[in-house]
């Protein structure tokens, strides 16, 4: 992972995600399809080019916890202390969302938010100023991409901006843990 973010490819992928658009990109776990988490007609897109069942929530990126406040009605304090020393990327799933495009929310009005360790999702993050919808680069049901060259073609051709970053890096292929925690602070693992 170089620490180095190109301005050019940062700026395409920030004129993408404003103007409704997708975007491949590297995260700090695999290669994700994003788009703004805010705007309906953006995260319709997502599941049309996943061929992905509505029912089934997203994942939103942010890149600090001081955000959390406006995308979540009831934070429990043990969130702040799990992202803070969690070793591992750890996206949590929080009750009552809020200031989040109604397709992306699960219909239990939960959503999984995770705090972003990246340079690229970094910097992308704080320049664009909202959360971003970070789901596996793959059609729903396929084996998911565990690095650049094994995302296929479709995939590819069907965003609008393919992030140039981390193309060449090979990575582990594992996703996130994936924790629910209720607002009362209780909490179960959904995938680890």
């Amino acid at each position: 992972m170089s620490a180095f973010v190109d301005r050019e490819d940062l700026n395409r992928s920030l004129e993408t995600l404003k103007a409704g658009g997708l975007i491949l990109y590297p995260t700090d776990t695999i290669w994700g399809i994003g788009c703004d988490a805010t705007n309906p007609e953006a995260v319709e897109k997502v599941f049309q080019l996943k061929g992905r069942d509505k029912s089934k929530s997203l994942i939103v990126l942010l890149h600090n916890d001081n955000q959390l406040a406006s995308y979540v009605n009831e934070i429990p304090d043990v969130a702040y202390q799990l992202i803070e020393y969690t070793d591992k990327p750890l996206t949590i799933v929080y009750s009552n969302a809020k200031n989040i495009a109604p397709n992306a929310i699960a219909e239990d009005g939960s959503i999984g938010i995770r705090i972003v360790k990246h340079p690229f999702c970094e910097q992308l993050l704080q320049r664009f100023r909202k959360p971003i919808i970070s789901t596996s680069a793959n059609i729903s049901g396929d084996p998911t991409a565990k690095d650049f060259d094994e995302i296929t073609d479709q995939i590819k051709a069907g965003v609008d901006y393919v992030v140039e970053y981390d193309r060449q890096v090979k990575t582990d292929g594992k996703s996130s843990t994936i924790m629910k925690l209720d607002p009362s602070g209780k909490f179960e693992f959904i995938r680890k």
